[in-house]
């Protein structure tokens, strides 16, 4: 990783989020229990730092995203964004009271409108946002588009012109044209070949810097969590369980999902293909979670004291870990 700006004081502050989903109850039919798709989540992204958000498919990273957005009501728990109570209010006012939150989202094709020109699509941003004035909008607008490395002459094109890097610049001059503090990137180099997201990664960190923005990172693909984040977040079925810088993850994970993740990670090195370890089985449905550790069903290391509670989130060296084994698995962990 770069050298990273000193951390600050927290822009956003979690404390025991929940996040439920209710099913459709039909005729005569019980009401199906509530997914709870965020369990007791609490954590903080300090400014101008890169927290990354890690896990499998429906682990809730971007459930957790959109619920620190507004898009979701949290169940219960509190949010703080700048030091102010943003949490327990409905979801279009929760909205307008996190407008210094933004979100890019994975799919930048599908997130803009195939029937607007880019210029009409960043105006229009702009204008439900309070700016009235249409000179003041063109000059704030080429501006962005000059950051993120696009000509003026974008403001002509229609979505499906552009290429899928360019797409991804277009959502980042929407977003940053907003003025936020906190971006929270979904997936941001998903199906972009390798040279296009070097490029589009370097663009990231190039404006991070000019505008002192704090981003919220979810990835699946390590190498770049490895390279672009301070912190990373590790979530399994809806609760984070390993929390740290990401060089001691990286390099000591504490957690065996952890483990397992970094153990099945691609690699360019001559036969990692034989030695990479693949996780066993599929993560459980998010319906029947297990008891106590919910990974217990796939982990090499579990114990039949693992399945009697859920595991407190237990700090050592401001890193986090919610395993009852780990002092014992540390060494192993880190070696094997």
């Amino acid at each position: 990783m770069s050298d990273r700006p000193a951390m600050r004081e927290p822009v956003l502050q979690l404390s025991r989020i929940v996040t439920e989903f209710r099913g459709t109850k039909r005729f005569l039919a019980p009401a199906p229990p509530p997914i709870v798709a965020v369990n007791d989540v609490s954590l903080e992204v300090n400014e101008g730092e890169v927290l990354g958000l890690v896990g499998e498919s429906g682990c809730g990273k971007s459930t957790l995203a959109k619920t620190i957005l507004g898009l979701y009501r949290e169940k219960s728990g509190d949010i703080l964004l700048n030091g102010k109570e943003v949490s327990g209010v409905e979801p279009r006012r929760a909205r307008r009271l996190r407008s210094d939150i933004q979100y890019v989202h994975q799919d930048p094709g599908a997130a803009l409108d195939p029937w607007w020109r880019v210029g009409g699509i960043l105006h229009e941003s702009l204008r439900i946002n309070g700016m009235t004035d249409r000179g003041e909008r063109d000059r704030l607008i080429d501006e962005m588009l000059e950051a993120v490395g696009l000509a003026p002459s974008f403001k002509r094109r229609y979505p499906h012109e552009l290429s899928g890097g360019q797409q991804r610049r277009v959502g980042l001059a929407r977003t940053l044209i907003l003025r936020p503090r906190l971006i929270i990137l979904d997936e941001p180099t998903s199906g972009l070949d390798l040279s296009v997201q070097a490029t589009v990664l370097r663009l990231m960190r190039d404006i991070r810097e000019q505008f002192g923005l704090t981003y919220i990172f979810i990835s699946h693909d390590l190498s770049v969590v490895e390279r672009m984040c301070d912190r990373v977040a590790i979530m399994y079925l809806g609760r984070i369980v390993e929390l740290g810088t990401t060089g001691e993850v990286f390099a000591r994970p504490r957690h065996p999902y952890t483990h397992a993740l970094l153990e099945a990670a691609p690699s360019l090195e001559p036969g990692q293909l034989d030695r990479a370890k693949m996780i066993e089985g599929d993560p459980p449905s998010v319906r029947k979670v297990p008891a106590g550790c919910a990974f217990h069903t796939r982990c090499d290391y579990s114990e039949a004291a693992c399945v009697e509670a859920v595991p407190p989130l237990e700090e050592t060296d401001g890193h986090l870990v919610r395993c009852i084994r780990w002092p014992e698995l540390r060494a192993r962990l880190a070696t094997a």
